[in-house]
């Protein structure tokens, strides 16, 4: 069974940055994409950033030039990069990752920007 844990969550002033972490339990090149994605209260959970095997990052527009995602194969670890948080990037913040048809996600981790 596949397990995805966030970490690296908290309270962070408006312009301050955070990293997320999310290991997962078994190697993740085992994966065609690992990704990002946040609920904040009241909204539907969104794509925040991506990192297919192969291919180039994607990311939503709203976190375009401030957030980074990276991964780190020998610890089974995909970071995300926070700078320059804004009050509207409070949200729970999520780990997937995909298998072909299957997807697999974590139990968040709570980002609050807030002064």
């Amino acid at each position: 069974q596949v397990q995805l844990v966030e970490s690296g969550g908290g309270l962070v002033q408006p312009g301050g940055s955070l990293r997320l972490s999310c290991a997962a339990s078994g190697s993740i090149f085992s994966f065609n994409a690992m990704g990002w994605y946040r609920q904040a209260p009241g909204k539907e959970r969104e794509l925040v950033a991506a990192i297919p095997i192969s291919g180039s990052t994607n990311y939503a527009n709203s976190v375009k030039g401030r957030f980074t995602i990276s991964r780190d194969v020998a610890r089974n670890t995909v970071y995300l990069q926070m700078n320059s948080l804004k009050a509207e990037d409070t949200a729970i913040y999520y780990c997937n990752a995909k298998k072909w048809d299957l997807e697999y996600w974590g139990k968040g981790t709570l980002v609050t920007v807030s002064s």
